[in-house]
């Protein structure tokens, strides 16, 4: 089959039951061991559940007929390349390092649409757990604002109202932006990659715009959302900012957890003093937003 590196991790990525860490730690040990994509889908079941640790569900599936799948991926590689796909695993050396300095378990895949060099930007984002008062979502807009004036690149979300109030705010100024999705790119931006992910969007522009924004997703194309996918992304937004601030934080929450990476990465972390315990934030190193 002559299966080229990318055309490999997606065709495990695709493969139900095998996660973006366990495309790393196949990519990994067939590296140590050089062996070939080809042989390493002559391997038995037993093999693959013993030698990769894959769960038995996975390794049958990845037994099953895998010239048939192979032809199918061959398939979506092209039209994902057609479209300016970028597809990295965290076995590549152009795997954005951000993420592995902080996050202690990075998504194994990523699938990257649009201005990628925005990925070496000065980056921030604005974060803040769900159910944010109005006064919340003021202040979001707020240093959204002040961030984008000063050139930073925003990361942010697209589909929870604390997410919205950033991301419309580079549009007006005709800024960049990182969007994170919580879903496949197929399902978020259309079948052709045009639709913006966020609707409001509509009011600056008819379509997405892959020259001036990026998109990065954790997920399979067609991927739907699942209940954990949004914590998946919360952190992969926290590990591609280089500063973080935050305005509204449930204590024990996803926030709390991506505010105490970033401080042990030694990332830039500002809090809110509408936070309950903000000064124990701002003993632990984070600079206090004063409201």
């Amino acid at each position: 089959m002559g299966l080229t590196r990318r055309t490999f991790s997606l065709f495990l990525a695709m493969t139900p039951g095998i996660g973006g860490r366990s495309v790393t730690r196949i990519l990994a040990r067939n590296d140590l061991l050089n062996r070939t994509p080809e042989e390493f889908m002559r391997l038995s079941t037993e093999a693959y559940i013993e030698e990769y640790r894959l769960s038995r569900k996975a390794a049958v599936n990845l037994a099953n007929d895998p010239e048939a799948q192979v032809d199918r991926v061959q398939v979506l590689e092209k039209r994902l390349t057609g479209l300016g796909v970028t597809l990295i695993s965290s076995a590549d050396a152009h795997y954005p390092p951000m993420v592995e300095q902080m996050d202690p378990d990075p998504p194994g895949i990523l699938f990257l649409y649009g201005n990628a060099r925005l990925l070496e930007a000065n980056t921030f984002c604005v974060l803040s757990s769900r159910n944010a008062r109005p006064a919340d979502l003021d202040l979001i807009e707020k240093l959204s604002e002040e961030g984008v004036l000063r050139s930073e690149v925003l990361v942010s979300g697209h589909d929870k109202p604390e997410y919205k109030r950033s991301a419309i705010v580079p549009l007006r100024w005709g800024s960049p932006r990182i969007l994170c999705l919580d879903r496949g790119l197929f399902t978020a931006l259309g079948s052709e990659l045009s639709h913006d992910a966020s609707h409001e969007a509509l009011l600056w522009r008819e379509k997405f715009d892959p020259k001036t924004d990026l998109v990065v997703s954790p997920f399979r194309p067609e991927a739907g959302f699942v209940g954990v996918n949004n914590q998946v992304r919360d952190r992969l937004i926290g590990c591609l900012s280089k500063r973080l601030a935050f305005v509204h934080m449930s204590e024990g929450g996803n926030m709390d957890k991506v505010a105490k990476l970033a401080l042990k990465a030694g990332r830039r972390v500002e809090v809110s003093d509408r936070i309950p315990n903000y000064r124990s934030w701002a003993e632990q190193g984070a600079r206090v937003i004063a409201s």
